[in-house]
């Protein structure tokens, strides 16, 4: 069976969070919210190994307080992040084995990854399909210009909130990737740089659960969504 390998980007610092603590290592319940997401990727048998990237600072924390506590035996090396999340991601790519054939994207503050989210990302990709998880907008979505003025109005049915998992065939990662250094281009995640290399990307559905926790707002929802499971 061919190897699959979920790259988990942690090393932000959260200013948004306004807590002096990064918000990966803030409690959510009884653990730290990086522990949820780690175990969710832990529990699951079509994962073969994690790869954590985070700051340099932040190591030992994630050492002690995650993967040893929680007992993540998937979890065989931590790397150090870099300036940008594209850095980051970047930077773990690299230290995946040859012989991965799946690599999946999950960022570190969406906890409430489910196993049938991580089941249908795997799939796709072991077919060859690139493939993101995502939900159909609720607002309507406006274009404004520098001075605060509707430009337009965008079709809201053909518009969709792009979340992680993001799951690839391993050499279209790598070389999407590669180009997009070579090109000195960035993406504010990977499959932008699929897009951007000339793959297709088909977008799977995702759960409005499925947060990305960066502010205190997002963390009370957090702990409901928490209670609710």
């Amino acid at each position: 069976m061919s190897k699959v390998t979920v790259l988990v980007p942690a090393a932000g610092m959260g200013k948004r969070m306004g807590k002096a603590v990064a918000k990966q290592f803030l409690p959510l319940g009884d653990r730290p919210m990086l522990a949820h997401t780690l175990l969710a990727f832990q529990r699951s048998s079509e994962i073969d190994e994690i790869i954590p990237i985070l700051s340099e600072e932040d190591m030992e924390t994630c050492l002690k307080d995650v993967i040893e506590a929680f007992h993540i035996t998937k979890v065989r090396t931590l790397v150090v992040g870099g300036k940008e999340r594209q850095d980051s991601v970047y930077n773990g790519l690299k230290k995946t084995d040859k012989d991965a054939s799946v690599i999946l994207v999950h960022d570190g503050v969406r906890p409430f990854v489910t196993p049938d989210l991580i089941h249908a990302c795997v799939e796709a990709a072991r077919k060859g399909e690139c493939v993101a998880v995502g939900v159909p907008l609720k607002d309507t979505i406006k274009e404004v210009d520098g001075k605060g003025i509707v430009r337009q109005t965008l079709e809201r049915g053909r518009l969709w909130a792009i979340q992680t998992p993001q799951a690839f065939p391993a050499k279209v990662l790598r070389k999407a990737y590669d180009e997009s250094y070579k090109k000195k281009v960035y993406g504010t995640d990977d499959a932008t740089l699929v897009e951007r290399a000339g793959g297709k990307i088909r977008v799977i559905m995702g759960s409005y659960e499925n947060i990305k926790i960066t502010t205190p707002e997002d963390l009370i929802l957090a702990e409901e969504i928490l209670k609710r499971r």
